[in-house]
């Protein structure tokens, strides 16, 4: 993976943060805190978007079907 230098602005209560896990051996570099959080983001993104895509396809596939539970109950549990 080629890498590009960027400059981000962190703010103190961030940068000191990002300090904090790489003096607790978490991390070799500022740069890798900040990797793995961008990454945590990207994952989180695309997670949400699946769940945002089977909620329409839910809402398009129309209304429910009656559920009968008791029915359920007894072929799944046949000696209850």
């Amino acid at each position: 993976m080629a890498t590009k230098n960027t400059s981000i602005a962190l703010g103190d209560h961030l940068e000191s943060y990002a300090r904090s896990k790489v003096q607790s051996g978490a991390f070799g570099s500022v740069s890798e805190v900040v990797r793995d959080a961008l990454r945590r983001a990207e994952e989180r993104d695309a997670r949400l978007e699946r769940l945002r895509q089977l909620i329409r396809e839910g809402e398009e596939s129309g209304p429910a079907r009656p559920f009968d539970w008791d029915a359920f109950l007894a072929r799944k549990f046949p000696d209850a």
